[in-house]
């Protein structure tokens, strides 16, 4: 497996970065599923103004924006490609076995509406991170930009 081009240092340190927050968030859906009332372990005031399927679309705009950033930077030049489309699938695909696990959890259904929201919200997740990305966000690209080091400096080539 090569090595993806922005991953900075060892393997284990794109690992971390990139894969590691995927897995724990996936895990975190896979807890809440796992609960008869999981409004227990999230605030009230969600459940009451936003709604089960504004809280789906949010709860999937995050897994596909994580999906499509280990993708995007940690999955070499085929996932780097295809960051969006497998953004978007691993997180639609994750939504489907988390439906049917609810099938399966006392007091909690399957329902196809969740699905279709865990999807939308994966694309908007991955779409808005995608667009944010292609933009451009503004960084700092050395040490002088920093608070308290003086006035940032753009770097241009000597004349």
């Amino acid at each position: 497996m090569e090595i993806p081009d922005k991953a900075v240092g060892t393997r284990g340190s794109w690992f971390v970065r990139y894969w590691l927050p995927l897995m724990l968030y996936a895990g975190l859906i896979f807890f809440l599923s796992s609960q008869s009332h999981p409004e227990q372990f999230v605030p009230n005031l969600f459940f009451l103004k936003l709604g089960d399927k504004v809280l789906h679309a949010i709860e999937y705009a995050g897994l596909g924006f994580l999906s499509y950033r280990a993708f995007r930077h940690a999955a070499g030049t085929l996932g780097r490609n295809y960051a969006v489309l497998l953004g978007v699938g691993v997180a639609t695909l994750y939504g489907a076995t988390d439906e049917w696990h609810q099938a399966f959890v006392p007091f909690r259904e399957s329902d196809r509406w969740d699905l279709a929201t865990d999807w939308l919200g994966a694309m908007v997740g991955v779409l808005t991170w995608a667009w944010i990305e292609e933009r451009g966000l503004p960084r700092r690209s050395s040490r002088t930009d920093r608070i308290g080091d003086g006035p940032a400096r753009l770097s241009t080539p000597d004349r």
